[in-house]
């Protein structure tokens, strides 16, 4: 039998919350973002809250039909993407009070999150900028932001599953795919997948290596 997947929608909210926090809670990136189990424990589900809320607004999350495992996508345009330039992680300001020429500050969405999630965590706002900074731009694509599955479902498929059902689309609409994997195991998964490593790897300040990594859309 193969797996159910649905679209989730503002009534999964908390159920979606609770399986990133679950899935997430030992991540490379998560370890470093919220550095020790019991701060881990007390924190992290706000920056799931924050990730759920923001793709629940602007993208699509696909659940499957027993709540094991979710998939957050984000269809970003041609022409839109905000690179922000990363900082070292030390969460200081350059002084430049620049923008983008947009009227909004390139930096406000970072800084939002922060404020929101953990206002004294600089590493809440330095992943946001440091992602954003390497993101690729200039062309049209799926953003797979994040997909979590429960520790006790992992390794059935699942995730696998709620992946090969948007690059089927992709592959139909000839559009591209790209992901940052936030550990070596992930990255092997991805690439199974038809993604690769965009040359450029994300070295978090004093912390784990994240790989970039985009799917050309594959023709029949």
């Amino acid at each position: 039998m193969g797996v159910v997947i649905r679209t989730a929608g503002e009534d999964d909210r908390e159920l979606v919350v609770r399986l990133l926090d679950e899935a997430f809670q030992n991540d490379p990136v998560s370890s470093w973002v919220f550095p020790g189990e019991e701060y881990r424990r007390r924190t992290h589900h706000r920056l799931m809250a924050a990730f759920t809320d923001a793709v629940l607004a602007d993208g699509r999350i696909d659940l499957t039909e027993d709540g094991a495992a979710c998939a957050l996508w984000l269809s970003v345009p041609a022409d839109e993407h905000a690179g922000a330039e990363p900082d070292d992680g030390s969460g200081e300001d350059d002084g430049s009070g620049e923008d983008d020429g947009s009227g909004e500050d390139a930096e406000d969405i970072p800084a939002r999150i922060r404020e929101a999630v953990d206002p004294e965590n600089a590493r809440v706002e330095s992943i946001a900028r440091l992602t954003d900074g390497i993101h690729p731009s200039g062309r049209a694509h799926e953003y797979l932001w994040m997909i979590g599955v429960v520790p006790e479902r992992q390794g059935e498929g699942l995730g696998t599953a709620l992946i090969e059902s948007v690059l089927d689309r992709c592959d139909r609409e000839g559009l591209p795919a790209y992901l940052e994997a936030s550990s070596a195991r992930g990255k092997v998964l991805y690439e199974r997948l038809g993604f690769e490593f965009t040359g450029r790897a994300l070295d978090l300040p004093d912390g784990p290596r994240m790989w970039p990594m985009w799917r050309e859309p594959r023709t029949c």
